[in-house]
Order: structure tokens, then sequence, then C-alpha cells
């Protein structure tokens, strides 16, 4: 029990203690967090825990791209409109909403959910690469732009990536070095995104 939580119930502590499990919430936010559903309304209470068990039953991998989607294939991957000869690979499902945000681009995606990192025991197997170059076969692809942060491990798994789509006569471009070293895209600002994307290069 840390200090903040001596003097409250069990229940207030469970709560808190939750709550600072997720990221960026730490235990004095959790805290604040807790007391305000307390005073808050309990529908709004509700709704929240109603929310939270939905998203958990209700969602599931894209069978496309592997973003979050609430049907087989997510809203991106069924639109019509968008350009099927691209596909930008991510890390993460987040990522793809800051490049949303954006609006700059207009092709597919494909999420790897992680990135190559020997040292946290992640390899090839353990994320979505074999899926990707599944999808690459079709020969319907002609630019495929690699979007993994800026990160040793994003670079690692670039680089790899690299590797195995150049044989396939695919073009393989990089974001543009407006972002720096150790940024993930997911906090990075609009405008450094839309330049990393406009002036993506050869890579």
């Amino acid at each position: 029990m840390d200090q903040y939580s001596q003097s409250a119930t069990d229940s207030v502590n469970k709560l808190i203690q939750e709550l600072s499990r997720l990221p960026g919430i730490g235990p004095k936010s959790a805290q604040r967090l807790t007391y305000y559903l307390l005073r808050a309304p309990d529908e709004q209470s509700r709704e929240l825990a109603e929310a939270i068990l939905s998203v958990k039953a209700k969602t599931r991998l894209c069978s496309g791209c592997f973003n979050i989607t609430d049907s087989d294939l997510c809203p991106i991957c069924r639109s019509t409109e968008r350009d099927q000869a691209k596909i930008c690979i991510v890390e993460q499902p987040q990522d793809i909403l800051a490049l949303e945000h954006v609006g700059i681009y207009k092709g597919l995606y494909h999420v790897l959910h992680g990135a190559i990192s020997p040292t946290e025991g992640v390899g090839t197997d353990d994320i979505r690469i074999q899926e990707l170059m599944e999808r690459l076969k079709n020969g319907q692809v002609t630019e495929v732009i690699i979007a993994t942060n800026t990160t040793l491990e994003g670079e690692q798994t670039a680089m790899y990536l690299k590797r195995l789509i150049s044989p396939l006569s695919i073009q393989v471009t990089r974001l543009a070095r407006g972002l720096p070293f150790g940024t993930e895209l997911e906090y990075a600002d609009d405008v450094t995104l839309s330049r990393a994307i406009e002036g993506r290069q050869e890579f």
C-alpha cells in the first residue's frame, strides 16, 4: 500500500492500484481519477465500466491489416477510396490514429504489433511480418512505406523489412528524417508527421 492510500478503504485502494498500472498514470493521478469517479454520477461510472468491458469483448484484429476493429475488416481496409497500391507499415494500432489525424496518407496500413528486439526476446516470428509478406504476393502493391518508430528497435525492424521486400520489386520508402531519433509516432505532432509523410524517401 503506498503513502497516498493508507487511509482509504479497500475498494478505493484497489481502484487506485489498478488505475496506476495504466501507462502514464502514476499513483497521484490514479488517486485523483478514483476520487473523481467517486464524486461522479452513478451513470457516468457505469458507462465507463461498460465501455471498458465492451472494448475487450467486441474488438478484434482486422483480417487485412491487423488494426483494431469491431468487424472482420477495419473501415480503412473496407474503404473503396483508399489507394490499394500503397501499404504503410506501423508498429502499433495507435500509430494509425496519429497518421490518419494528419489526413495526408490515403493508402492502406499493416500493423506489426511490435518491433524486433532481441534484448526483449521479440524476434521476427513474434510480430506480423509473415502476414505482411503474404499481402505483398498478389502484385497489387507498388509502394511500401516503413513507418516504424525511430528507435533502435524500430530501425532494426525497418532494415529487416527492407531486405525482405526489396527482391519483390516493390518501392520501399521510409518516413523523412523530420522525426527525431527516439520518437514514437503516436506522440509526434501533426506538422512533423505531415512533413515526414510528404518527404518520405527511398530506403
